[in-house]
């Protein structure tokens, strides 16, 4: 998850906030989502023309985490003394189409690592603070005992001896005594960060950090999208993260009504490394997708076809599933890494396009 990474740009539009589903048992996958025939390698666009020795790279790395799992213990064993890519793949997986119930093609979205400018100290320039997990915010262990708290998604803090819920993100910026990572320049890029679940900052000494996903509010993901069309600011049909910074930008007296209609805050830890998804493994550009782990397991490669926003040229890639999001949800539903800079995010907030989903399903794999 954006744990958040991403966290994730239809969550603009609908929902957002990941949240963690059941880890898919042992050797088996459901075929509630799979079409049951094999699809050949041949039937994939463009699978032949991808760079499947990269692919092979990212899922090496993938391994390093998912090979915990026995659904990929031993695929992953095989794949740390292969070279070949192609060989590699169609040797060890059956591709097979995901399906809904409306057929075998779905929603996919995009999203990217921000970069922010920051400093150290507070200034006139950089007043915006990345605030560190809060010391009061306590995840509730006994979940039977406190069933009601599943909407705070067991986020708490102790008030006069009793358990309530966080602040909202309202509160939160009202009144704190949060440890503090940096300062930033723009209140808007510090809440489309939050979105993102990670990103890095340029601070005024030429320093570069990584902060990624710490934890969050516990507060339900409100989309401002959704309420800047409510409010009859936007048609439906033209919302996206450009859109909806030019508005903000544009209407400075409403950002904190329109922010705060989201109650839910993300807090940041500062990290080594560049963003990670769920998987916590590096993210890779256009070689890495959220997903609902529902119906898609965290390190399967996923053949990827849909079309590029601003080309209309089509996208085909083998993936690896390493990041979920709160948006993200049904059997054909993907959120595609664009990576980290300005075009990633110009093609990230464009990104809402029509496309179909093959997980490569190792061998030895049953499917029950």
């Amino acid at each position: 998850m954006k744990n958040y990474l991403t966290l994730l740009l239809i969550t603009l539009l609908f929902i957002g906030c990941s949240t963690k589903q059941e880890e898919i048992p042992k050797k088996t996958i459901t075929k509630q989502s799979i079409e049951k025939e094999k699809t050949a390698f041949d039937y994939l666009n463009g699978f032949y023309d991808d760079d499947l020795n990269l692919a092979l790279e990212v899922f090496k790395k993938a391994c390093e985490k998912s090979s915990k799992k026995e659904l990929f213990k031993d695929v992953c064993n095989n794949s740390y003394n292969s070279t070949n890519g192609k060989s590699f793949f169609t040797n060890n997986f059956t591709p097979k189409v995901l399906v809904s119930n409306t057929g075998d093609k779905g929603l996919i979205t995009g999203y990217y690592e921000p970069l922010l400018k920051g400093s150290r100290i507070k200034t006139d320039i950089y007043k915006y603070p990345v605030y560190k997990t809060p010391k009061d915010l306590i995840t509730i262990k006994n979940k039977k005992k406190y069933p009601h708290f599943k909407q705070f998604r067991y986020k708490a803090k102790i008030k006069n001896g009793r358990y309530v819920p966080y602040d909202t993100r309202a509160e939160i910026e009202e009144d704190n005594d949060f440890d503090i990572i940096c300062y930033v320049d723009d209140f808007i890029d510090l809440f489309f960060l939050q979105v993102q679940g990670s990103g890095r900052v340029l601070l005024d000494s030429n320093e570069l950090i990584n902060i990624g996903y710490a934890n969050q509010n516990g507060r339900k993901y409100s989309s401002i999208g959704k309420k800047l069309i409510d409010d009859g600011h936007l048609e439906k049909e033209e919302v996206s993260l450009q859109t909806i910074r030019a508005f903000l930008k544009q209407n400075e007296d409403k950002i904190d009504e329109v922010l705060n209609y989201n109650q839910s805050y993300v807090f940041f830890v500062e990290k080594e490394q560049t963003a990670t998804g769920s998987l916590n493994v590096p993210l890779v550009a256009k070689r890495n997708i959220a997903v609902d782990r529902k119906y898609i397991p965290l390190g399967m490669p996923v053949f990827l076809e849909t079309t590029n926003p601003k080309t209309q040229e089509p996208i085909n890639k083998l993936v690896i599933a390493a990041d979920t999001g709160g948006a993200i949800k049904g059997e054909i539903r993907a959120d595609y890494f664009f990576g980290y800079g300005k075009d990633a995010r110009e093609l990230a907030g464009l990104m809402k396009e029509e496309g179909r989903l093959f997980m490569l399903i190792p061998n030895d794999v049953v499917i029950d």
